[in-house]
């Protein structure tokens, strides 16, 4: 090989482009937010899903707002992850856990968990740690709250059965300026079948509206963390896609799947999905299905169990009519023209 190709290979491997991927996390800045940008008053409870991949854990429900930040980000960056307290003195914070295939090379690994952030004021915020956690039973099963109490100010969150610290986690220091933290761990390989990273609160005197901004988590193999590893957006949607997926429609009625009908009352068709699933998916309509919500008398529509894989699912709908459809005709499952009808999603889900 020549000096001038050797030279070519190193320039694009040191610019990132084409370079082996690195980062485990999916969506390290929260650019994605197929579910939305901004979870509060019932959207922000503990366990749920924010944006693409992170779930929020606190202690209690309504603990604190999670948003989109696109002001208050680091320079040169477009995306942060922000975290409003709502309900003062509870402990919470944000936390991704990596799917068993990904976690190939980070397995009997040293491995560095890294990050930027910054808190609104010291005064409160100010005992900002980071874990690197494994997971020891069922791989991407894990329990769905890895938290099994929270404990006093100071004191590491008790964790739930199978999950165990791969670190010890202290105290970052976190500031009201982004800088850049990092905690390294060896973690197991005779056990592991999963590996999540928390990054948390741990203070439990704290104010509303005191901020805490999380953006660039990365975790990679090594004692030492690098420079984040930009990916592009169309890279960290199509990586997202994998575990979530929001068919939504919010025009007066918006098509969401053409039906074939077998019955006056019941029909079926199919959903292809942008990328294929990690599992075959749940799915979940933040509507009511009813005539209100959808064009056609609908009591019913779900997924056809026999019809569903990680590239696509049948959907079964059901009348209550009885005589809605057209035995063998076509039909289309719209969203209601009405207003405050028309915003309706189709989630599939195969999150962790």
């Amino acid at each position: 090989m020549s000096l001038l190709v050797v030279n070519e290979i190193q320039n694009l491997a040191g610019s990132g482009l084409g370079a082996p991927e690195r980062n485990a996390i999916i969506n390290g800045q929260g650019a994605i937010a197929q579910r939305g940008t901004s979870f509060v008053s019932g959207a922000n409870n503990d366990g749920v899903y924010t944006l693409d991949r992170w779930k929020l854990l606190s202690d209690g429900n309504d603990i604190v707002d999670v948003t989109q930040e696109t002001s208050t980000v680091p320079t040169n960056k477009q995306y942060a992850i922000a975290l409003d307290v709502e309900t003062t003195n509870k402990k919470f914070g944000i936390t991704q856990c990596v799917e068993n295939k990904n976690c190939v090379g980070l397995i009997g690994q040293t491995v560095t968990l890294s990050f930027q952030a910054k808190v609104s004021a010291t005064t409160k915020l100010d005992n900002v740690k980071a874990a690197i956690i494994s997971w020891s039973s069922t791989a991407d099963s894990p329990t769905a709250d890895m938290i099994s109490a929270w404990g006093s100010e100071g004191t590491n969150p008790t964790l739930a059965s199978n999950f165990t610290y791969e670190n010890t986690p202290a105290n970052l220091g976190v500031t009201t300026s982004y800088a850049t933290y990092s905690v390294s761990a060896a973690v197991d390989t005779s056990s592991t079948a999963n590996i999540a990273v928390f990054i948390w609160s741990d203070v439990t005197d704290t104010t509303a509206g005191d901020f805490l901004y999380i953006t660039d988590v990365q975790l990679e193999a090594g004692a030492v963390a690098t420079s984040y590893n930009q990916r592009s957006y169309a890279d960290d949607l199509k990586e997202s896609l994998r575990y979530f997926y929001r068919l939504r429609k919010t025009n007066a009625y918006g098509e969401f799947v053409t039906i074939r009908t077998y019955s006056g009352d019941d029909g079926t068709g199919i959903v292809n999905f942008p990328a294929p699933m990690r599992v075959q998916p749940t799915l979940t309509i933040d509507k009511t299905v009813n005539a209100t919500n959808f064009a056609y008398d609908l009591n019913s529509i779900s997924i056809a169990a026999s019809d569903v894989n990680v590239t696509q699912a049948g959907i079964a709908a059901a009348s209550s009519s009885g005589s809605a459809f057209v035995v063998g005709g076509g039909a289309v499952i719209q969203s209601n023209g009405a207003s405050g009808a028309i915003d309706v999603s189709f989630d599939f889900s195969s999150e962790i």
